[in-house]
């Protein structure tokens, strides 16, 4: 059986990946009517973060995985490729941490705590990326909205 604390994780990263997939073609240079990231840059920095977090407490997880540099354009394909890289690496960190005592270096207090803060991190970067989408013309189908809920299914 998979542990839970892995399994939680592996739901949160295939979320960001079905949000993406799903996304209208036009949504990846889409931007909030107020200031901020477009969504492009939104899913790159949601992967960069990860590597940040990689960088701090288990570097030698970083050696294949790239940072996407800001007003990199990045496209759809590379974005799914760079976050389902660094959401594999995150879940060895997080598998790492529970058999050794449950630390994760340079956060505080324990795993549990760190996969929550990317929860909270990846769902508020996802509602704003769907509410640029929206803004711009280009929603999310109801399906897609309804569906980033279903963590059982996804």
């Amino acid at each position: 059986m998979t542990d839970p604390l892995m399994e939680t994780w592996a739901n949160l990263a295939r979320i960001n990946i079905y949000v993406l997939r799903a996304m209208p073609p036009a949504g990846l240079q889409a931007l909030p009517s107020s200031k901020g990231r477009t969504v492009s840059e939104a899913f790159a920095h949601i992967h960069n973060v990860r590597l940040m977090w990689l960088k701090a407490a288990a570097p030698d997880l970083l050696s294949w995985l790239e940072k996407i540099e800001k007003g990199s354009d990045a496209s759809r394909a590379s974005l799914m490729s760079a976050l389902e890289a660094s959401g594999v690496a995150i879940g060895e960190l997080i598998g790492r941490s529970l058999s050794s005592g449950g630390k994760i270096k340079g956060f505080k207090p324990h795993v549990q705590a760190f996969v929550g803060y990317l929860i909270s991190h990846e769902s508020h970067h996802r509602g704003q990326i769907a509410l640029a989408l929206k803004q711009s013309g280009v929603p999310l189908e109801k399906k897609v909205s309804f569906g980033m809920w279903e963590w059982g299914v996804r």
